[in-house]
């Protein structure tokens, strides 16, 4: 394929050569004319491991050109890769200055254009900006119809410096997030021989998902730091904590906990917690990370309870699974627990289902915490499923179900709101919902 690609940075050097050594007709273009002269002189205008080989070998081969002429290659292209920068203004939000400047440009050359391109964004963008920004610019400055005589993609890149070749040619995976099926077969033919997973979504996904990879990253790096700077005090090698932590590969490192949901509780992860940070206060560190654990988990306990108590036609509230996960009858700093404490001390009359909780049968400190904090809880408790459902306005669903939530999708009335804290499988539409998984 003719390939365009706009900016000649760091994303832009190594997605223009990297394309170019698969065989496909590259156009670099960037207003820097220095970057423009040193490709097409073969050398590189960054470093970065191998990328001088690169290009020396796409010139060789003439796969690979330069150019300071925007209108050039928006002709040239029959896919347009955006890679411009998007710099942080002061207050956090991202510059759009290159970005709009070659919208523009390309949208002008549209204008005059009868054959359809395929503009795809891999600069970093906040959810919203393609729908919001792009498109609407690209469309009114051609005068051309988006889906019809162009359309448009988020494919965000995920390369590191010092790796980014190795990182272009054996990505994590692939994420193509537009609406025009004809961008996405384009792209799919465009990646075809890379091998990973291609993920098709839409472009707010798409460019979310970059946001959730970095931020996780950061956040590594930041948990690394205060675990390391407490085992500094008390006396502990931090590196072979870490070392061992990493060997877990069923919890600590794998895909367990992060599934949006409902806050955590239970009686370990709170209570060890708040030890390490005393421990922190007793050594008098700061660990701002860690210390931000519990409220924000507290947060979005309130959240659920907001929703609930900020409709005072809904007093009548079901709750689907008491304690703090399936399979348990520890009820012990469960959120949902601290939920019904929530509603119940506004007055709402809450009814309760949960089939591994038996009062009877509950002893020690498990017994000993839902006496203090829901003392009226035999009140509440049904052992009827259905009880539950057709006394209640609310349904808070807090534990998958075994039959992926059928059951109770079914016995659903008409405007009864489903409070949907683990995206249970529901097998028929019902009036609204809530899904505790996009704060």
């Amino acid at each position: 394929m003719n390939i365009s690609v706009f900016g000649l940075g760091y994303v832009g050097c190594v997605t223009a050569a990297c394309l170019a050594s698969k065989g496909h007709q590259v156009l670099g273009v960037d207003i820097n004319i220095d970057k423009v002269e040193a490709i097409n002189n073969g050398h590189s205008p960054i470093i970065e491991k191998g990328l001088e080989e690169l290009i020396r070998e796409g010139r060789r081969s003439e796969n690979l050109r330069a150019t300071n002429d925007t209108f050039e290659a928006s002709v040239y292209g029959d896919i347009l890769i955006i890679c411009v920068g998007t710099p942080s203004d002061s207050n956090g939000n991202l510059n759009f200055l290159f970005l709009d400047r070659v919208c523009t440009d390309i949208a002008h050359t549209l204008r005059k254009e009868s054959s359809f391109k395929a503009i795809t964004v891999r600069s970093t963008l906040l959810p919203g900006t393609i729908d919001q920004r792009v498109i609407p610019l690209l469309v009114n400055e051609s005068g051309k119809q988006v889906g019809k005589d162009f359309g448009v993609a988020s494919n965000p890149e995920f390369l590191r410096e010092g790796s980014a070749i190795d990182d272009f040619n054996s990505p994590p995976f692939t994420i193509i997030g537009t609406v025009d099926e004809k961008v996405s077969f384009m792209l799919e033919q465009l990646y075809s021989d890379i091998p990973a997973t291609i993920f098709y979504t839409d472009p707010d996904t798409a460019c979310m998902v970059k946001y959730a990879c970095n931020t996780y990253h950061g956040l590594k790096v930041v948990f690394a730091n205060e675990i390391g700077k407490l085992c500094k005090k008390a006396g502990i090698d931090g590196t072979q904590v870490m070392n061992i932590f990493c060997q877990d590969t069923n919890l600590n490192i794998s895909p367990k906990y992060l599934k949006p949901g409902f806050s955590f509780g239970g009686s370990c992860l709170p209570k060890d917690i708040r030890a390490l940070l005393y421990l922190a206060r007793h050594n008098d560190l700061q660990l701002p990370m860690l210390e931000s654990i519990l409220p924000s988990n507290r947060l979005h306990t309130q959240a659920i309870a907001d929703i609930i108590l900020n409709d005072p036609k809904r007093a009548n509230v079901g709750i689907i699974g008491l304690t703090f996960k399936p399979g348990t009858d520890d009820l012990r700093e469960s959120p949902i627990v601290q939920l019904v404490e929530t509603l119940n001390g506004k007055g709402l009359k809450v009814r309760i289902y949960d089939n591994n909780v038996l009062l009877s049968r509950l002893i020690g400190g498990n017994k000993a915490y839902i006496e203090q904090v829901l003392p009226h809880i035999s009140a509440m408790m049904s052992d009827s499923l259905e009880e539950v459902v057709q006394s209640s306005d609310v349904i808070v669903v807090g534990h998958d179900m075994q039959d992926g939530g059928e059951k109770l999708v079914n016995l659903l009335k008409p405007n009864q709101l489903l409070i949907d804290l683990v995206k249970i499988q529901a097998g028929k539409p019902h009036s609204s919902a809530y899904e505790g998984v996009c704060w």
